[in-house]
């Protein structure tokens, strides 16, 4: 008789499965320690599908809105605790798709859809509740301020995210163009390689490189005028060498060596043939945010190492200060508004740096224009 649990690898397995190599600090500290553990047994004990989990997240946050409504402070507790819970299915049901295989763009949809539906419905039982109990007409206002500040995270992460992959689309297809009568080249981006190999030090790199005798491929490298270096490429990574052909050293060099084999490269044309060495670009848009906030870097690493991302007051978190622990500590205004004022002062940040990726993007497309007047003269 054929078991009825599924062939589920190890803990430690489900953890490199299903955990994101970068989280809210709020998932990695107090979500992921329990969820994955549960993850885990609900993949090989149960048939429980991902969508499923997400309607239960969905209730859980629909139960925690109507203890919001009741207004007193023991009802306040038991709403911050449910919405945790139902946090930490909302957490589930993408580690359990991944897990087993079961994604699909609508169980996407429907996550981001329920997540919007809990927030608006938490924020105005809660703050409707409290208006209720004191008659402040503040608690009116905070409720629609909740719900704006929540759609106006998830609005302007979107944009970014369509205005990064433009201009990636626009980088490659200069490439493309640039070595289409050649071995067309790879091409990597300086985040990515950071991000997926959080222990690189690209400042020890590149000092290393200076006392070996080499540098990162600059601008004038490829006969570009000297402004263009803010964004041109970094390094230019050999297959054969990576350290000595780039200046690029350690886990960084390494990273952009096998990227091709870890998917953390963009392959821009088929390979080329195996006498032909390979080569892979790598192109920095933070160029410019990172000379101006050096220590950015240094906090970024360490961040990363821990699987934390550096937007720390990101939506997860405000949700969780204002539902969890404005509740908890009876304190709703106060947390609303500083969680608030946080989430706004992180949104800036990350426009700031669009703004400067953006110089750099356009340097960098400049600098490509420039090297091919060069070639033709």
């Amino acid at each position: 008789m054929p078991s009825k649990h599924r062939d589920v690898p190890g803990l430690a397995e489900v953890r490199r499965l299903t955990q994101k190599k970068r989280d809210a600090w709020w998932t990695v500290l107090l979500v992921d320690p329990v969820a994955t553990p549960l993850v885990r047994q609900v993949a090989k004990r149960t048939r429980i599908t991902p969508n499923q989990i997400t309607w239960g997240a969905l209730l859980l946050g629909l139960v925690a809105a109507g203890c919001f409504a009741q207004g007193e402070w023991q009802w306040l507790i038991a709403g911050a605790v449910v919405y945790h819970l139902s946090f930490i299915l909302d957490c589930m049901d993408g580690k359990v798709a991944r897990l087993t295989g079961q994604g699909s763009v609508f169980g996407a949809w429907l996550d981001y859809i329920f997540d919007r539906i809990r927030v608006m419905a938490c924020a105005v039982a809660l703050m409707g509740g409290q208006y209720h109990r004191t008659g402040n007409t503040l608690y009116i206002w905070l409720a629609a301020a909740v719900v704006f500040l929540d759609g106006l995270r998830y609005l302007n992460s979107l944009e970014i995210f369509k205005t990064r992959h433009t201009m990636r689309k626009q980088i490659k297809a200069r490439l493309r163009a640039a070595r289409r009568a050649e071995n067309a080249s790879r091409v990597a981006f300086m985040e990515d390689l950071l991000r997926d190999n959080p222990e690189a030090d690209i400042e020890q790199d590149l000092r290393r490189a200076a006392e070996e005798g080499t540098r990162p491929f600059a601008a004038e490298d490829a006969g570009l005028p000297a402004e263009a270096e803010g964004a041109a490429l970094l390094a230019e990574v050999e297959g054969v060498e990576p350290p000595a052909a780039a200046g690029i050293t350690g886990a960084l060099a390494g990273a952009a060596a096998t990227a091709p084999a870890t998917g953390t490269v963009t392959t821009d044309a088929p390979a080329p043939a195996a006498t032909a060495p390979t080569s892979a670009r790598v192109i920095d848009l933070h160029q410019e945010f990172r000379h101006r906030f050096p220590a950015y870097l240094r906090m970024r690493s360490f961040l990363l190492r821990h699987r934390i991302r550096t937007h720390l007051v990101s939506g997860i978190e405000f949700q969780m200060g204002v539902f969890i622990v404005g509740p908890l500590l009876d304190a709703i205004i106060p947390t609303t508004v500083v969680a608030g004022s946080l989430l706004l002062v992180f949104e800036l940040a990350i426009v700031y740096k669009l703004l400067l990726s953006t110089r750099d993007f356009a340097r960098t497309i400049d600098s490509f224009d420039r090297d091919a007047v060069t070639r033709a003269a």
